[in-house]
């Protein structure tokens, strides 16, 4: 079986025996956009579900963290041009807002790209937002947001990782593995 993708559709092509290709299907627009929800809601799921949950626990640590964070340049310029390829990237293959994830996903690319942007280029302006947070006591502001995020974080991994509805048996999808393919 081999995939042919392209931005506006995807076909399934199975080679038979004498080597001429059969086509199986397309899938419409749509579908090929929930299915790019799914996977990029697979990464950014548990990923959302993880970090905010692990700095909310490790709270007295990040400021240490935050501090040294300041305290070298390389550091911002580094995670500035993480954020934004990877804001970018979600930009790129991700143009869909029709459902909550899908608006999530988006979302979270573009404020990854701004993010990025604003690390990049005004580095000290955003060392001192987060010091304006840190000294003004907005603890609880700060925890009713990494509960909004590991909440979406749980969401998107749900929505990525849940079975497909209506998916025949027969059919290998991205969710399902395919146990004969290792030859068991």
């Amino acid at each position: 079986m081999v995939w042919h993708t392209d931005h506006w559709s995807v076909m399934i092509t199975l080679t038979m025996e004498v080597g001429q290709p059969m086509e199986v299907g397309q899938m419409s627009t749509s579908e090929q956009s929930q299915i790019r929800t799914r996977m990029f809601a697979r990464v950014l799921g548990p990923f959302f579900t993880i970090v905010p949950t692990t700095v909310a626990v490790r709270g007295s640590y990040m400021r240490t963290l935050f501090t040294e964070f300041q305290a070298n340049p390389m550091w911002a310029w580094l995670f500035g041009a993480i954020l934004l390829i990877g804001g970018i990237i979600i930009i790129a293959f991700h143009q869909y807002w029709r459902s909550p994830a899908a608006i999530i996903v988006s979302v979270v690319g573009w404020f990854l790209a701004i993010r990025g942007v604003l690390l990049l280029t005004v580095p000290r302006v955003y060392d001192a937002a987060g010091n304006a947070i840190y000294h003004s006591g907005a603890t609880a502001v700060i925890w009713v947001l990494f509960i909004c995020l590991a909440s979406a974080g749980l969401y998107l991994t749900y929505v990525g990782w849940k079975p497909e509805p209506g998916r025949p048996n027969g059919v290998a999808g991205p969710a399902r593995d395919r146990h004969s393919a290792a030859g068991s």
